[in-house]
């Protein structure tokens, strides 16, 4: 990515903020500091799916792309139009929705039985608890036993949502990034 591309990039993101900022939840794309926390724990060479919910300018997703195999079902969640829109240009091999309320529906459609990882940059404390709940259900119904579900937020305050369903393996504080932020690697418990 050219310098150019990233100015144009980070201003459509702050244009974006602007009009939805409980949506968007920053003011800035993620970092390279923070992409690379989100990934670092993917062991890319055993995944056959991936939901990444939350892409933005696609700036994690261009990790994705580098990093999946050839055979990796890639799936792609962004709400906002414009922004939807660029990714499916960008990323024509990747199957794009604008609902991630709509996760579980949209695997079965897919033919996928459950996804090996999720990534997220959804803002979750910006939504109404019943908005979370809904997301948070899909993401555990989707997601396989074992499975890896990485969210990056700029608090802990999800810290006790996510524990409910899943073991929280670790927490990374990234300061490189605006604002500066927190991940989650998370696993879903195994089914008895």
């Amino acid at each position: 990515m050219n310098l150019n591309t990233s100015i144009q990039e980070k201003f459509l993101f702050f244009k974006k903020f602007l009009n939805s900022p409980k949506e968007m939840g920053s003011v800035t794309p993620s970092s390279k500091f923070l992409c690379s926390k989100m990934i670092c724990s993917i062991p890319w060479d055993e995944l056959d799916s991936i939901a990444e919910l939350g892409s933005g300018t696609g700036v994690i997703t261009k990790y994705i792309q580098e990093y999946k195999q050839t055979h990796t079902k890639v799936l792609l969640f962004e709400k906002e139009n414009h922004l939807k829109k660029m990714l499916e240009i960008q990323y024509p091999n990747f199957k794009c929705y604008s609902d991630a309320c709509q996760l579980n529906a949209i695997i079965r459609r897919e033919r996928i039985h459950q996804l090996d990882c999720i990534l997220s940059g959804l803002p979750f404390f910006n939504f109404h608890q019943v908005i979370r709940d809904q997301l948070m259900k899909n993401i555990l119904m989707s997601l396989k036993s074992n499975g890896l579900f990485i969210a990056f937020q700029y608090s802990k305050q999800m810290k006790n949502q996510f524990s409910i369903d899943f073991d929280i393996e670790e927490i990374h504080f990234v300061p490189l990034n605006f604002p500066p932020a927190f991940v989650f690697i998370c696993r879903k418990r195994g089914e008895f």
